[in-house]
């Protein structure tokens, strides 16, 4: 192995390296952490990791620069009332407590009055612990993952076509594909690894059909040979559609339907009438598009396709799951190199959250709640009488059970609720009432745990150890590198530790069902749960993995090494043994365009940021892509509404408002609206983005509909603004300031910069706030004494102050008038402060001569912090992509902003052909 140290100041000696895999996506990248012992210093992708030999996207490879210690919990935290602010405690106290109020309250009110609400980001063996502790020990399944929001559908999908929850294929299938479509996932953002391997392979094989189904146009749709913009919602029609003409054209294979599958001829029958017209109608496709892409699908070698959230979140999740199934098994495309369904997993290890049974309905080792024999199996297995028969709540009943106030203990970890859950106000009064939450947590920033009775510091990434399984069902292990900080323990230490005093409390003639010493020891009682199921991964061990690298399941005992596709024999794990065909007709999303909200918002992702930004929302340089939250919204729309790009809006949905700023966006059609998911009430006012998603759910797989809600904007009266600078000590910043802006009716918050971090606030407000309060915000910002500049007109209620420190601005604030706030953020970003251009400061001028205003600020490409700019510099000089490359190194590292890139050059190329 070869190590590169970069810092000439580190001790090449005391340096070591660990292998370990990435924390975010699903891809379940390899990664080798750099580090002393004590502090993480670098990280690079790991070559000999089979989901991405090397590769890491612009979230993976600025992992070390996340984790910021003042963001992190670092001591157990107690609130002995409602009201009272928490206050420190130790491990003993907290955990006793904890033992003490869940015994009292099982006692008083049943198994079934607590609940558990866990994360897709904890580890393999977190996910068995809290399923010992919730199922045989507390005795309730009231144990659900936020991974319902984010694969349910898929799990469901699977399970009703092909009679488990399996992806069948591996990343490999996606270089040798011959025709493939991806359906609802921005891929080129969500799983940029992944994507990576896609572009190098359409560019080895140009003949390789790439199909994208998306209403908006967006990076990975610019790889398409074929973009479907689509309708929202309308993937149900659309892939009946396609088995329309498959069957009118023969393009199907019925010898594989007459000898592995059945209920084709009751689907057969639905798909006749949903003709081309009628489908290219509703979806808003041509029927020249439709028929291009049947064609290719049907008259493919190798069809594979992919898909996530655009299909899963959706009141409708699993009918696209199976339809999209439907066409894989009516043409055989399974089973075979270069073909299959495959799902993409959304957080690392919700595949290892499914395989444990961490949603309410499932027992591990994919048993069923429902299936006496699987509930008997397990109780056996843990020396139980019997497991909880009633069912579990699903995320968004639990929540809604928590409001009514039937949960009377919460315990949430590793996961934010209070920023990820749709219709967020009735989720934050939920938390309020709720008698007694506990919050087991690595950051103590994020929404939820201000609702924390008792706060659990949490291990994170590059501190614990365990196993998780990506989406092609790999299994990695998860290896610690540094201590983690202050008295932080890893989550199932924190869990079997609470389970053991509890279980003396509740059952003190039995002390020995929690006795585990290590992650290890968790996983090899888990993993004989397995044994003989369709996930069987009896066969793998740490040492295994540490030895031969990371292996797919099916595993079982004896095998010499994992299996990288499934159903290769035709053979199913149902019943008959056949895989089934599912007919459902296509229903319309819950929320259709009307008068009082006639546009359709849909969320994602952004390229940069993950989830709700507890991690990455402490690197400032993953901002600088996006700095703020914006609503994209077609310029149609914004004209027919008298609205300017960038004005400030109110966004409107039948569960509550948000202030954001608007953009004109092409890449959207007319009547729909896009806005990151990420964005929640710590770092946007207003309780976030799922102040105005809707918690309807698919009647199957419970997941909600979080890509489609209806809404309407208008112009946001706030002509008084605030715009805000003051770097160091970003986090500490961040606590003390943010309260300062609640009485503002717009405000957001972001960090910035690379070598010297830093805090950027914007707030607006119909009028000038109290002065007293204004006076409070300048004492925060450091803007009141020292080398401060000020300039104030009372009368216009302007405001300007400047931080000058080493002949360089360190801190500012524009209140009333911030126009300037541009060229004064490159100057610090310049770090220099020339006395020539002082005066120009706090003049009353929007810039200096000699200031480029015209100038974006955005950062493309943040490996090599290439402005887009500097970008379009180069395009203007006549550099091709390869020439963009060499001369400003942009796209040579991770490859993120490489389709933007491309496009860029695309619409340069137009722009002169025209």
């Amino acid at each position: 192995m070869n190590i590169h140290l970069h810092e000439p100041f580190r001790d090449a000696a005391a340096t070591q390296i660990t292998p370990s895999t990435c924390c975010y996506c699903g891809v379940g990248c390899g990664v080798l952490i750099e580090h002393d012992g004590v502090r993480i210093l670098d990280v690079k992708g790991d070559p000999d990791h089979p989901a991405n030999y090397g590769k890491l996207c612009s979230k993976g490879s600025t992992l070390h620069l996340t984790g910021d210690l003042d963001a992190r919990a670092l001591y157990p935290e107690l609130r002995l009332g409602k009201g009272l602010a928490r206050s420190r405690t130790d491990w003993d106290s907290a955990l006793d407590h904890a033992a003490h109020v869940f015994a009292e309250t099982l006692r008083e009110h049943g198994p079934d009055s607590v609940a558990f609400y866990i994360s897709g980001q904890l580890l393999t063996e977190d996910y068995y612990a809290f399923n010992k502790l919730a199922r045989a020990l507390v005795g309730t399944n009231n144990l659900d993952s936020n991974s319902r929001l984010c694969m349910s559908s898929a799990v469901v999908g699977y399970k009703r076509s092909l009679g488990a929850d399996a992806p069948p294929c591996s990343y490999e299938d996606i270089e040798q594909a011959e025709t493939l479509l991806i359906a609802g996932s921005n891929m080129a953002y969500a799983h940029p690894v992944l994507f990576r391997r896609l572009e190098e392979a359409k560019a080895q094989r140009p003949d390789m059909k790439i199909i994208v189904v998306d209403p908006r146009r967006t990076d990975t749709t610019a790889l398409a040979d074929l973009h479907l913009a689509i309708h929202p919602g309308t993937d149900v029609a659309l892939f009946h559609g396609v088995l329309h003409i498959l069957l009118r054209e023969g393009w199907i294979n019925h010898s594989y339907i007459n000898t592995h599958t059945e209920g084709f001829t009751a689907l057969k029958a639905l798909a006749r009438t949903y003709t081309p017209a009628m489908v290219a109608e509703l979806c808003g496709i041509t029927v020249d598009a439709l028929n291009t892409c049947a064609r290719w699908i049907g008259m493919s070698p190798a069809f594979l396709s992919l898909w996530c959230m655009g299909l899963n979140q959706s009141s409708a999740g699993t009918a696209k799951n199976t339809a999209l199934i439907n066409l894989h098994l009516a043409t055989g495309q399974i089973g075979k190199v270069g073909a299959g369904p495959f799902s993409l997993t959304g957080q690392p290890n919700a595949m290892g959250g499914r395989e444990t049974g961490s949603l309410s309905n499932l027992l591990p080792g994919h048993r069923e709640v429902a299936n006496p024999a699987h509930r008997s199996e397990v109780a056996a297995y843990w020396g139980v009488d019997a497991l909880p028969e009633a069912p579990g709540l699903s995320a968004i009943d639990l929540f809604d059970a928590v409001h009514r106030g039937k949960i009377k203990a919460l315990w949430i970890a590793c996961t934010n609720p209070a920023q990820s859950l749709p219709d967020q106000t009735k989720v934050h009064e939920a938390l309020a009432k709720c008698p007694f939450v506990v919050v087991q947590e690595a950051f103590f920033t994020t929404e939820t745990c201000r609702y924390a009775d008792l706060l659990l510091p949490a291990a994170s990434w590059g501190e614990k150890e365990g196993t998780v399984t990506n989406s092609e069902r790999r299994i990695s292990h998860v290896r610690p590198a540094i201590p983690a900080p202050g008295e932080a323990r890893p989550d199932w230490a924190i869990t079997t530790d609470f389970a053991r005093r509890l279980e003396a409390l509740l059952h003190p003639e039995v002390s020995n069902r929690f006795r585990f010493e290590t992650p290890q020891a968790l996983f090899e009682e888990y993993k004989h749960l397995t044994a003989g199921r369709d996930l069987d991964l009896s066969g793998i061990s740490y040492n295994l993995i540490d030895t031969q690298g990371p292996q797919q399941w099916p595993f079982p005992i004896g095998a010499t090494q994992g299996t990288p596709r499934l159903y290769t024999h035709g053979r199913f794990p149902t019943e008959s043994g056949r895989a089934r065909f599912i007919a459902e007709e296509y229903a319309a999303a819950k929320e259709q365009q009307e008068a009082h909200y006639p546009l359709t918002l849909n969320t994602g992702r952004l390229r940069d940021h993950w989830h709700g930004m507890s991690r990455t929302g402490t690197a400032a340089r993953l901002f600088s892509h996006v700095e703020e939250p914006l609503l994209s919204v077609h310029p149609d729309d914004l004209q027919d509404r008298r609205l300017l790009n960038g004005q400030l809006v109110k966004v409107k949905s039948r569960r509550g408002s948000l202030i954001v700023r608007v953009e004109a966006d092409e890449n959207v059609r007319p009547g729909q609206a896009f806005l990151p998911m990420h964005w929640g009430n710590r770092f946007l006012k207003g309780l976030g983005v799922n102040v105005l998603t809707l918690p309807t759910y698919d009647p199957l797989s419970k997941q909600p509909e979080l890509k489609h809600a209806g809404i309407d904007i208008e112009h946001a009266e706030l002509p008084w603004e605030l715009y805000a600078l003051v770097e160091g000590d970003v986090q500490k910043r961040f606590e003390a300031l943010r309260p300062f802006f609640e009485p503002f009716s717009h405000a957001s918050f972001m960090l910035t910069g690379r070598e010297r971090p830093a805090l950027v606030i914007r707030a607006a407000h119909a009028e000038a706030p109290d002065r007293a309060l204004l006076d409070q915000i300048m004492t925060a910002l450091n803007l009141t004494e020292g080398p401060v500049m000020a300039y104030d007109d009372a009368h216009r209620q302007i405001g300007k102050r400047v931080r000058l420190e080493n002949g360089r601005i360190t801190a500012l604030c524009l209140t009333g008038e911030t126009i300037a706030r541009r060229w004064l953020k490159e100057l610090w970003e310049e770090g220099r402060a020339d006395q020539p251009l002082r005066r120009w400061l706090l003049a009353p001028l929007s810039t200096p001569p000699g200031r480029n205003m015209a100038a974006s600020g955005k950062t493309l490409c943040n490996c090599m912090n290439v402005s887009e700019d500097a970008i379009r510099g180069g395009i203007a000089e006549g550099l091709d992509l390869n020439g963009l490359k060499q001369s400003l190194g942009c796209g040579t590292q991770c490859g993120s902003c490489v389709p933007e890139i491309k496009r860029m050059l695309q619409s340069a190329a137009l722009s002169q052909s025209a």
